[in-house]
């Protein structure tokens, strides 16, 4: 613990009566309440987003062999994706990411009940991806990409001869002014959803950059506390190397 930084917060922060304090919750409250209506008001309108129906035949490396997009649902009629960032001759994946996927392991049995595949897609090879999954203890399904358009197509991947350089619905322009740091041969981090009716699949959602932020269940937690995230989600180190941080 950073007992700088705790005794900083109580020697600056206001301290008041319990009184004070209900008055000042209350206001708060009225405020929470309004952001959870919003929360509300925005998931009815992403659900009302027109859909795209998926045409190109991707083919992904799972464990259990080749797989379509269709065969990815595992019988469901929902699939969410993380776009991994983990692309071919990495020693390791995303540091990001890995503490996106850290949050998979407790929700999948949930989202399959509610008729939800939860998997993770990379451009690395599978073994790359079977060596780095089995350091993390993760069991979640995690397929490759390699061979195929799928990160390219969902603007994950940058490569101008496979897609226009495009980032969280950003031209090439807009992100060498807002995220130069998107630019060809680079990867980013990314969610997809896709719906499945019989042989027909359908993208009915993407969401990149800060519109990952409520799948990272920590973020939740800490904000509650009064000293909150501390640091951004790329600050986080992967989970088998906390016991190494000073």
């Amino acid at each position: 613990m950073n007992t700088a930084v705790t005794e900083a917060s109580i020697e600056n922060h206001a301290v008041v009566s319990k009184d004070q304090w209900v008055a000042r919750r209350k206001e708060l409250l009225a405020r929470e309440k309004e952001l959870t209506h919003l929360r509300d008001q925005i998931a009815r309108e992403r659900r009302a987003l027109p859909w795209v129906r998926i045409d190109k035949n991707y083919v992904f490396q799972a464990p259990d062999g080749r797989r379509t997009l269709a065969e990815l649902f595992d019988g469901r009629h929902q699939l969410v994706v993380q776009h991994f960032m983990f692309a071919p001759g990495w020693e390791e994946g995303c540091k990001s990411c890995s503490f996106m996927a850290d949050h998979i392991e407790g929700m999948r049995l949930h989202l399959a009940q509610r008729d939800v595949t939860l998997l993770v897609v990379s451009r690395a090879p599978l073994p790359e991806i079977e060596r780095f999954r089995q350091r993390m203890g993760w069991q979640f399904k995690w397929v490759s990409s390699n061979g195929s358009d799928f990160n390219y197509d969902f603007h994950v991947s940058f490569d101008e001869d496979k897609a226009p350089l495009e980032y969280n619905y950003k031209d090439r322009e807009t992100l060498a002014r807002e995220a130069p740091y998107i630019r060809p041969g680079t990867d980013g981090p990314g969610v997809s959803v896709f719906l499945r009716e019989d042989d027909r699949v359908f993208h009915t959602y993407s969401a990149y950059q800060r519109g990952l932020d409520s799948l990272l269940g920590a973020y939740r937690w800490l904000d509650l506390t009064p000293l909150g995230r501390q640091r951004h989600v790329t600050g986080f180190p992967y989970h088998d190397a906390y016991d190494q941080q000073p």
